[in-house]
């Protein structure tokens, strides 16, 4: 055990001069100072030299008297063992306890070396880092010097440029205006009242140009409405001679205008007094939701075709009569399908509930009073279950339409209240019969805003009405 502690503090010695011969003066990098463990080393051997000699007899001469006293000493130890095994082993603990403690100690050295090695590599860098930043903003402060004179120096040179460059402008006006003061005063004066005779010369030729170009086109745009309208009147009458039709007959049915009223351009007339195409198509686009469910439609009384063309463009199929040729040869021009017929001839030659909707718009306040009633009833027959049928019609509730609209038209007979189309549908077979009053006359005539309000809607409300009926089944 002895030889074994000397060996070790051999061991430790040596360590211990290797330590301080790399820091002599017990510190590391940095001037960190580490702690002596040598006062702690030499309490640890001690302890241990005491821990081995316990339970060990003393040495004596050899002899007899040795070997009894010897023997008595083994005999007490082995008697009190049982009292200081327990102090045995708590120096034995406390030894381990120290060399645990040296061994910390050592490490947390080695760790402080480390760590101060760490700290001067870091301390170089931060250095190194500080050098070169010093070096940049010295290198930035030169750039602005250099930056800051090319700037004077460019400055000085512009203003130097510019000043030469104002210079050879005024010389060169100078010379300019010299050269122009030279010109012959007579020969100024020729050209100025040359250029103003040339200007005279060509307004006045503008406006002769002008004047022969309006006198043209107004030539030429009555020329063109004269033949138009001859082409026209020519073809109506080319229309009345082929009729084939006993027109004392169509005129009973209430279809045909009278004789006097034949030759009266009633396409224009639509145009003045009805509207522009566009503008009744618009106010027809109501009738596409109505009768998306209940094709095909007749358009009875198809006039320019603006009903078919409604239909046409929301995919409902559709087609109209009329008697008038004009009318009839319009619609087809614009593709829609139309024929010429008298209503109640047509409707007597169609099947029974071959119809899925009717529309008829402006047409019954041309009829005698006797054949509405029959007109209601052909329909009834003609229609199918469930079918729709519309008829549109100038409504007399407005006093206004008396002095402004329904006797504009010649052929009118007379206005139809709304609860008296009502009551000849219902007396027809038709039901769900609903009136729906259109255009309102303020907008028509403004001055109508003045009267009440209660009065203006009893007296003076909606130009038209339409009614829609269903054939119940």
């Amino acid at each position: 055990m002895d030889q074994e502690g000397e060996e070790l503090a051999a061991v430790l010695a040596e360590i211990r001069q290797r330590v301080r011969a790399r820091h002599p003066n017990g510190t590391v990098s940095g001037g960190i100072q580490i702690p002596d463990l040598t006062p702690l080393l030499h309490a640890r051997d001690a302890a241990e030299g005491k821990v081995a000699s316990i339970g060990s007899v003393n040495p004596r001469p050899p002899g007899l008297l040795n070997s009894t006293v010897q023997r008595l000493k083994r005999l007490v130890a082995r008697a009190l063992d049982w009292h200081i095994r327990e102090q045995v082993e708590f120096n034995r603990a406390m030894v381990a306890c120290v060399q645990s403690t040296i061994q910390a100690l050592n490490d947390n050295n080695r760790a402080m070396a480390a760590l101060a090695g760490q700290i001067g590599q870091l301390r170089e860098e931060s250095n190194q880092s500080f050098h070169d930043l010093r070096n940049e903003a010295q290198q930035l402060v030169d750039v602005r010097t250099h930056w800051s004179q090319w700037r004077v120096d460019w400055e000085q040179k512009l203003a130097a440029n510019e000043i030469h460059f104002l210079k050879s402008i005024a010389e060169m006006q100078s010379a300019f205006q010299h050269r122009v003061t030279l010109m012959d005063a007579n020969y100024r004066e020729q050209v100025k009242a040359h250029h103003s005779n040339f200007e005279t010369a060509m307004v006045r030729q503008s406006e002769e140009i002008h004047k022969r170009f309006w006198a043209d086109l107004d030539r030429i745009r009555t020329e063109y409405e004269s033949v138009i309208h001859a082409e026209l009147r020519l073809a109506r009458q080319k229309a009345s001679l082929a009729r084939t039709t006993d027109p004392a007959a169509g005129r009973e049915a209430g279809n045909v205008p009278p004789p006097e009223f034949e030759n009266i351009d009633w396409l224009k007339f639509a145009e003045k007094f009805r509207g522009s195409e566009e503008a009744v198509r618009q106010r027809q686009k109501m009738y596409a939701d109505r009768f998306r469910a209940h094709a095909p439609v007749l358009d009875i009384g198809c006039g320019r075709g603006e009903m078919l063309e409604v239909f046409r463009g929301a995919g409902i199929a559709a087609w109209g009569i009329d008697l008038n040729n004009d009318s009839v040869a319009l619609c087809r021009s614009k593709g829609v399908d139309a024929e010429k017929a008298d209503m109640f001839t047509y409707l007597n030659s169609l099947a029974d509930s071959s119809l899925g909707g009717v529309v008829c718009c402006q047409v019954v306040e041309h009829l005698p009073p006797a054949r509405l009633p029959e007109m209601l009833r052909l329909l009834h027959d003609k229609l199918r279950a469930g079918a729709l049928v519309a008829i549109e019609t100038p409504n007399p509730e407005c006093l206004a339409i008396f002095a402004t609209h329904f006797y504009i038209d010649p052929t009118h007979r007379h206005p139809i209240p709304p609860a008296l189309m009502s009551f000849y549908l219902e007396e027809a077979g038709f039901g769900r019969i609903e009136v729906e009053r259109l255009y309102p006359a303020v907008e028509a005539m403004p001055s109508l805003a003045e009267l009440p309000e209660a009065f203006r809607k009893d007296f003076f409300g909606s130009l038209d009405y339409a009614v829609f009926a269903t054939r119940l089944g």
